[in-house]
């Protein structure tokens, strides 16, 4: 039985020990095939198969500083983005400035050449040019439409008044009562009857009803109206240029209801109908305080600056102003802006109203300041005479003596009033020694 154990036994080790290497063949072959494999992995991916990004890698003993760090660098990148935004912003706000600039000159530049076609449309179709010579302008600017709400009251006293829509008006107060008197006198006697007093104050509107003569006074709503304080006490009180100035604003009612004015002072006597001697071609038709050819109607004046060497000799334009005393005006744009521009100065300004209205009519366009394009014409100086033509020519020429003028102007000399009366007994009553006793000039 021991024996039997013996083999029993020896024949379970023989198993085993054939088991154990098999096993340890096994274990072997699967080291070295694990090795293969690594080196062949080595070779192929010495960086593994998973590649993450260089933070992984670094230490932890690194990483607050690199987080620091790359902190710092965002905050730069950040402020330096910020800069260059704030930049780009600038110069976009810069580009729509300068945008905006050119639309508005666009716009300004389509604006004038709208204008521009308006007006030719206004003036009528465009036209080719003709042959030499045969081409010529249009002065006659369009009438304004009549706006009868300006001044109802007054709209009444002119459909009754005037002729041809046009008609004399005078602006009077206490102070040329005389005159006045026979400024009307001898209009009646000549057969005008477009005519009308403007009273500025009370007792001339009396006086005028009396004397069956038109007039009109504005009450006391439309002078509440007004916009100028002042008017109320230079219509009362003013003398000759305080009330002078007054006319501008005055007149653009008139012209704002459609009507032309030929406005007078009141030191003018008739003696013919002007209105037979008017050419109604430009927006102002004025007497001239001119007394012969060149003064009324312009002049090359040559200018002598020796120092100048060969350019010494400048040549100028001269002209004689025109007198605001008499003028012929039409309802036009043109002559409604003449009177905005005269009177808008005399308010701001201590000016003399006749040197306004002519440098508003004749200064130029220029740099910082746009012109007035209003047609204007010179009367005939011998028709429409002022003072010194006639003392200091007329009366002392043969033939000159014998034309008859249309008015007589007495603005060159203070004593008006007997001049007046003596230009009346020389032209009407036919005694040629009135004129005599005057000087030339005024005695002062």
């Amino acid at each position: 039985m021991i024996g039997g154990r013996r083999e029993t036994g020896f024949s379970k080790r023989d198993g085993g020990g054939g088991g154990q290497s098999f096993c340890r063949s096994r274990i072997a072959a699967a080291i070295f095939v694990g090795i293969f494999l690594g080196g062949v992995f080595a070779f192929f991916y010495p960086d593994g198969f998973f590649v993450s990004s260089p933070s992984v890698h670094h230490s932890v003993a690194n990483s607050d500083s690199e987080v620091i760090t790359s902190s710092c660098a965002s905050s730069e990148r950040i402020n330096m983005l910020k800069s260059e935004f704030i930049a780009a912003s600038e110069k976009n706000a810069r580009f729509k400035m300068q945008i905006r600039e050119l639309t508005e000159k666009l716009q300004l530049a389509e604006q004038r050449k709208d204008n521009a076609q308006k007006q030719v449309l206004v003036l009528g179709e465009q036209q080719k040019a003709g042959p030499f010579g045969t081409v010529k302008g249009s002065r006659t600017n369009p009438t304004v439409v009549p706006d009868e709400s300006v001044n109802p009251r007054l709209a009444k006293i002119l459909e009754k008044v005037a002729v041809n829509r046009e008609l004399i008006v005078t602006l009077a107060n206490s102070n040329v009562k005389d005159m006045l008197e026979l400024w009307f006198t001898n209009i009646k006697r000549v057969g005008i009857p477009n005519y009308l007093v403007f009273a500025l104050d009370e007792e001339i509107a009396s006086f005028c009803q009396s004397k069956d003569v038109p007039v009109y006074k504005r009450d006391n709503d439309e002078v509440k109206r007004d916009q100028d304080k002042n008017f109320e006490s230079i219509a009362r009180t003013g003398g000759n240029h305080a009330v002078s100035g007054l006319k501008f604003r005055i007149l653009r009612e008139f012209l704002q209801l459609g009507y032309s004015v030929l406005l007078s002072d009141v030191d003018i006597i008739y003696l013919k109908n002007p209105f037979n001697h008017l050419y109604r071609d430009s927006d102002v038709e004025s007497m001239t305080d001119g007394h012969n050819n060149m003064t009324a109607y312009g002049y090359d004046d040559v200018f002598d600056e020796p120092t100048m060497g060969w350019a010494r000799y400048a040549h100028t334009m001269r002209l004689w102003v025109y007198n605001s005393g008499f003028f012929y005006i039409r309802p036009t744009i043109p002559s409604i802006e003449l009177l905005d521009r005269v009177a808008g100065r005399l308010a701001r300004e201590n000016a003399w109203d006749q040197a306004v209205f002519n440098e508003e009519l004749f200064f130029p366009s220029y740099p910082g300041y746009e012109g007035l394009h209003a047609s204007r014409r010179t009367m005939d100086y011998y028709l429409f005479m002022n003072s010194k033509v006639l003392f200091k020519t007329v009366r002392k020429d043969s033939q000159l003596s014998k034309l008859k003028p249309v008015i007589i102007h007495l603005n060159y000399h203070p004593d008006k009033f007997p001049r007046m009366k003596a230009v009346v007994d020389y032209y009407v009553n036919g005694k040629q020694d009135a004129l005599s006793p005057f000087p030339d000039g005024s005695d002062w």
